[in-house]
């Protein structure tokens, strides 16, 4: 069995440092590994990003992230991901890594993901070239996300996760108001989970939203934004095969 820690949006500034630290220095007694579901700051200023770094620097397992929305907005996501880097965060987007715990292949892909609604209610690749290229990032996106399960599976994971900020499913946005729920996830995400195949599907974003959900094709889903779970993180067991 193995024990995966999250938690998203966690929104960190100046004067948040330490407040999540003694909940992390517990995560070796409850957990295998940490993911952290995007928005880790508040700008995505480097300052900002060094008080998430601190945060998690020397914890006792290993750390995965993907990046948010916020940790774009000051335009310097590159560096953002560099800070972190340098406290041994393993940062994704349309990439695969793996973890190895207790003699057990841990796989998690993971991507920021992106806007564009759920079947039935979704945008397209139609009209105006910022219509399109609009939808065209959300499916590079998806794209990424099923290439490096799809490897991840290729290379013998024992247990597959999918990391994204934006959801996947619907499901998880119960809460939301309605009108917003184009710009919280899409479906296009969820495709890509099923067509590659995972054991749980991992995202933020949604703060109004409801922790659990599933994908089409049977993938549980959880949203895992800190104002969902209203704890520094949240456990979750995946069993591997005797």
């Amino acid at each position: 069995m193995i024990r995966v820690a999250a938690v998203g949006d966690i929104h960190m500034g100046p004067d948040s440092q330490g407040l999540l630290r003694p909940a992390f220095d517990t995560l070796p007694d409850c957990a295998d590994l940490l993911l952290l579901a995007g928005d880790l700051t508040r700008h995505g200023t480097q300052e900002e990003a060094r008080v998430v770094a601190q945060e998690v620097r020397g914890l006792p397992v290993p750390v995965v992230a993907v990046l948010g929305n916020h940790d774009h907005h000051d335009e310097q996501p590159e560096k953002v991901t560099a800070i972190l880097q340098d406290a041994d965060v393993t940062v994704l987007e349309g990439e695969g890594t793996i973890v190895e715990c207790d003699g057990t292949r841990v796989g998690i892909a993971g991507t920021k993901g992106f806007c564009g609604g759920f079947v039935g209610r979704s945008a397209g690749e139609f009209g105006e070239p910022l219509m399109k290229e609009f939808v065209r990032y959300t499916r590079r996106s998806a794209d990424g996300l099923r290439t490096a399960l799809e490897e991840l599976g290729r290379q013998g994971c024992d247990v597959r996760v999918a990391l994204t900020h934006f959801s996947p499913v619907a499901d998880t946005l119960a809460g939301e108001p309605p009108e917003i729920y184009p710009f919280l996830g899409s479906y296009l995400l969820a495709e890509a989970i099923d067509t590659a195949g995972a054991d749980l599907s991992v995202h933020g974003h949604a703060h109004m939203g409801t922790e659990h959900g599933m994908t089409a094709g049977g993938v549980r889903v959880r949203n895992v934004a800190q104002p969902v779970i209203r704890r520094a993180f949240n456990v979750y067991q995946l069993h591997t095969a005797v």
